[in-house]
């Protein structure tokens, strides 16, 4: 009734209910983190002129509360102010950043069930290269958020609320669009910063040409500015350069590690071939 895998010897049924397990495993990870957050505070103390925290129940000043007033105080200019204009908005605010927290705190696990998945399906040396995969991706998500939150972030709502200076209007911020406006660009460049890691995939799985990233880089240098002119939220065209500049540098990176893993190949396949002639 069930086809059997030749790779690893499992049913179709077997496949899908490992991966139903799998999926449960990342899932409660964010849900135990997420809970975690919404239900616990941060206690300071000292040890050994150290400043250090542990956790202890408040589900009013947790730990994604205290996430959120840091935010505001190095996200935020000084003049705006935070405001939620209808009640509820602050708890579901708080319940987004415990989620963005389950899911950031859960990466860890994320990659090693993708690794343990799909691992039995594809040779030792494919293993290790997945496994790298999975890391890279890992780093980069986190390198563009962290790249998003201490750079283009400030300087985009700094930017903005500049004009709002300008006429002498005050200035406030709903609290759900703060943490969506986030959110939004920590899913934005986390995503982005993945550009190398897609180069690789395609041309590892031979859907496209090693040389064809360089052949095409003029327009992909277009397409990457276009893309940073439709997600960044003025027009000045200078807030879109710090998505297009790091997505720039981060395909010439991703052309040269594919280029290089091309010629590495190429010169394996050659020692291989000498030596087939030489026996």
């Amino acid at each position: 009734m069930y086809r059997v895998s030749m790779e690893t010897g499992m049913t179709i049924r077997e496949h899908i209910e490992e991966l139903r397990t799998r999926t449960l495993h990342i899932a409660i990870s964010i849900i135990v983190i997420t809970i975690f957050c919404m239900s616990f505070g941060l206690k300071p103390f000292e040890y050994f002129d150290m400043q250090l925290a542990y956790p202890f129940p408040d589900p009013i000043n947790n730990i994604a509360v205290n996430i959120t007033h840091y935010m505001q105080k190095t996200l935020l200019p000084q003049e705006v102010r935070l405001i939620q204009t209808a009640p509820g908005q602050a708890f579901f605010a708080q319940l987004n950043v415990a989620v963005m927290l389950g899911v950031l705190g859960s990466l860890p696990v994320i990659v090693v069930e993708i690794s343990h998945f799909v691992s039995p399906a594809i040779g030792k040396r494919s293993q290790r290269s997945i496994g790298k995969i999975l890391i890279s991706i890992f780093t980069l998500f986190s390198a563009g958020i962290i790249f998003s939150y201490l750079i283009v972030i400030p300087f985009t709502l700094d930017f903005l609320y500049r004009y709002g200076q300008a006429i002498g209007v005050e200035t406030f911020l709903n609290i759900n669009d703060f943490i969506g406006f986030v959110m939004q660009f920590f899913i934005g460049f986390g995503l982005a910063f993945q550009l190398p890691i897609i180069m690789y995939v395609l041309s590892i799985s031979e859907v496209i040409s090693p040389r064809f990233w360089r052949n095409n880089l003029r327009y992909a240098i277009i397409a990457i500015a276009i893309f940073g002119a439709a997600i960044t939220p003025d027009g000045s065209g200078i807030t879109m350069w710090f998505v297009a500049g790091p997505m720039i540098g981060l395909y010439l990176v991703g052309m040269l590690i594919v280029e290089r893993r091309a010629k590495r190949a190429e010169t394996e396949e050659y020692q291989n071939n000498n030596k087939l002639q030489q026996q």
